[in-house]
Formats: structure tokens, C-alpha cells, sequence
């Protein structure tokens, strides 16, 4: 199944609770951004932080950037609230693209989320053992539209080592490309823990693009410059679709036969991958405008 055009290259983590960086977080070039009452939130501050969030998203305009709420897991005592307090906001008017589950371990975590914020799309953090084990059946839930790597959390569960080309955790990462690509959702990879290292940085993006993801999650907004331009189309990239393009419709319209560019076969496959990465660009392009 084919997905949308819209960017996710960049998906950016804001604590829900902390007003300034909401603030600014409205003029970062970021594709999308994580408003977490999770992990980012203090357990004190959790109440006042979903309360925040529930007017920011209300009151303030965050321009073409994709919103997703992260709330706290049902089995907490915050998670229904926050559920509630998303609902309550949405009926008010707040734009919530989507809220963001953590610990997905199956559907049915999938279902209970759904039946407290009905007017809400899903997004579910794969981040255990036991979701990358049933990802086919998650990626099919008809309310999700997303799926994020919850790498830290399984790395934890693998009980493995880090290693830069994240071998231990490419059996997990792949059933959920393949799960998602078949039922055409978003699929972020996970964070890079070391803001200030660009260059570690942009060989994890770029592993996470040559594996499939639409973008990356990020922790630090001097990450951005970087997955923007990694999980963007190259120059290179669009004017190797364009000739595809072109190639192909002038075979097609002197009657058909066999479209070659660079020396290479191009088929109706190769076509559709062009126009998405051309749409892709245009995209993107509007984004910036």
C-alpha cells in the first residue's frame, strides 16, 4: 500500500510540560513534533503538563508541523486521564494528528485507546519484544497510521550492547518496516542519544533511509538540520526520477517497448517509486514555503 507524501523526516520530542519549549518549538524547522506527557514528564508534573498541553494545542497555531501527543500508558494511573483531557480538547477544537501509545504490545492496547479518544488516528511506539513480535497484527488495526521505534526500551529488553550499526536490533526494526510498508503507515525510527555527535547522527538517518523509514525521532533540536536533509530526496535522486519519468512516457507513447536510463531497465514500478519521491520533494518544498 502506497503511503502519504507529507514529510516525517524529522520528528522531534517536546515535554508537554515545559512552556518554552512549546513556544519555540512553533518556529523550529521540524516535519512533526512528539508533545510527551511520557517519559519527558516528571510524574508530579504530569496533571499540570496535560492540562498545558490540552490548551496549547488548542490556542496555538504550530503551522503545517504534523502534531502527535505521546500520553502515558493505560496501565498508569495517568494514561485515561490523559486520554480524556485529548478528547475533551479535540471536541474543543485542538488539531491533534494523532496520539502516540506507548509499550504497544498487541491490538488490544490499540482498541483501548481508540474507545477513549475516538476522534483521534493512532500512533503506537514499538519498543518491545513482544510488539516486534506481533507487529502484522498491530500495523493492521484500522485506527493506526503510524508506528515509532522505541529503540532505548529495546535495546533494554534485548539486553544488548550498543554498536553502531545496530545489529542486535535490525530483526525487530525489520518486521515492523514490513508490517507497516503492508498496510502503508508512517514508520520513524528511533532516537540517536548523542545530540552533539553529527556525524554518528547522520550515519544512523542515513542507515534508517536505506532501510525504509519516512524519518527519525530526535531529542534535540540541533538534530534537525540533519534528518531534514537525510530523509530528503537528493538532487541526484529527483533528476533520476524526472528522466525515469520522461524516458518511460515517451516509450509509452510511441507505442510501447523498453524505457532505459543510465543503462538500466525502467518498468511501471520503477515509475511509481519516481512520481512518490517527486511528490515527496514537492512536499517538502511546500513545507518550507
Amino acid at each position: 500500500m502506497t503511503q502519504t507524501a507529507r514529510p516525517y523526516r524529522s520528528v522531534l520530542y517536546i515535554p508537554g510540560s515545559k512552556e518554552r519549549a512549546l513556544e519555540k518549538a512553533m518556529g523550529l524547522p521540524a516535519d512533526a513534533i512528539i508533545f510527551d506527557l511520557e517519559d519527558a514528564v516528571a510524574p508530579d508534573e504530569k496533571p499540570a503538563a496535560r492540562k498545558l498541553l490540552a490548551q496549547v494545542l488548542t490556542d496555538w497555531d504550530f503551522g503545517a508541523r504534523a502534531r502527535i501527543v505521546r500520553i502515558n500508558g493505560l496501565d498508569t494511573e495517568w494514561g485515561a486521564a490523559d486520554c480524556n483531557a485529548m478528547d475533551e480538547a479535540i471536541a474543543r477544537g485542538a488539531k491533534i494528528d494523532a496520539v502516540l501509545i506507548p509499550k504497544v504490545n498487541c491490538a488490544r492496547d490499540l482498541d483501548a485507546v481508540a474507545a477513549l479518544v475516538p476522534g483521534a488516528d493512532l500512533w503506537a511506539m514499538m519498543e518491545t519484544c513482544q510488539g516486534m513480535l506481533n507487529a502484522a497484527e498491530i500495523a493492521a488495526h484500522p485506527k493506526l497510521k503510524g508506528m515509532v521505534m522505541g529503540t532505548n526500551d529495546l535495546a533494554k529488553e534485548l539486553n544488548s550492547r550498543f554498536r553502531a550499526d545496530r545489529l542486535p536490533m535490525q530483526a525487530g526494526l525489520g518486521l515492523c518496516l514490513l508490517a507497516g510498508r503492508a498496510h502503508g503507515l508512517i514508520l520513524v525510527d528511533g532516537v540517536y542519544n548523542a545530540f552533539k555527535d553529527e556525524d554518528g547522527l547522520l550515519f544512523e538517518c542515513e542507515q534508517g533511509r536505506d532501510m525504509g523509514f519516512d524519518g527519525k525521532t530526535l531529542i534535540h533540536p540541533a538534530q534537525l538540520e540533519i534528518a531534514n536533509r537525510a530523509f530528503a530526496p537528493s538532487d541526484a535522486e529527483i533528476d533520476l526520477a524526472q528522466r525515469q519519468i520522461a524516458a518511460f512516457d515517451e516509450v509509452m507513447a510511441n507505442g510501447g517497448g523498453v524505457a532505459v536510463v543510465d543503462g538500466k531497465i525502467v518498468e511501471n514500478l520503477h515509475i511509481v517509486t519516481a512520481k512518490a519521491t517527486l511528490a515527496k520533494a514537492a512536499a517538502i518544498a511546500a513545507l518550507a514555503g
